[in-house]
């Protein structure tokens, strides 16, 4: 992702205070740091297929051969980008936080038609089929109420 070029727009307002934590009854969301490797590999790993299969053909990821070191450099790419405001990435996952259950992006939309892009997805091994389908619903209403957007994108799951 590439700095704003000079008289852009931010991607946020400076003031917004920008969320960290969003718990409920089925899942708990909040920024991802390192520390979260070790289950996320995972997530990624048990979902290669539906990844590929979802962010491939545009993305290339993840690779086939995701390794757990390419895994740590990502994460920790992800964690440094949400502290320098340009994009936020975010973990989703058991209100006890035990196991993962996927990811949130919020990042700035190539698209000059919208404010933002934002892509989510639920690993491949979750037993839960409902937690997917309840997990869009609240991204695409959090990502409205809760950001400072009028119009997103959602890579992947909007029909053309």
């Amino acid at each position: 992702m590439s700095a704003p070029t000079e008289g852009a727009a931010p991607f946020l307002p400076e003031d917004f205070v920008v969320p960290t934590l969003v718990a409920g009854p089925r899942f708990r969301i909040r920024p991802i740091t390192v520390h979260d490797v070790v289950k996320d590999y995972g997530a990624v790993i048990g979902s290669l297929d539906r990844l590929r299969g979802r962010f491939g053909p545009e993305w290339g990821w993840p690779d086939r051969e995701f390794t757990f070191e390419q895994a740590l450099i990502d994460v920790a790419w992800l964690q440094k980008e949400g502290q320098l405001r340009r994009s936020f990435s975010y973990v989703v996952t058991s209100p006890d936080e035990e196991r993962q259950f996927g990811r949130i992006h919020v990042a700035p939309s190539d698209d000059p038609a919208a404010d933002a892009c934002v892509v989510f997805w639920v690993r491949g091994d979750e037993p839960d089929a409902g937690l997917e389908k309840e997990l869009a619903d609240f991204v695409r209403e959090w990502a409205t109420t809760a950001w400072p957007f009028e119009t997103v994108r959602f890579p992947g799951r909007e029909l053309d």
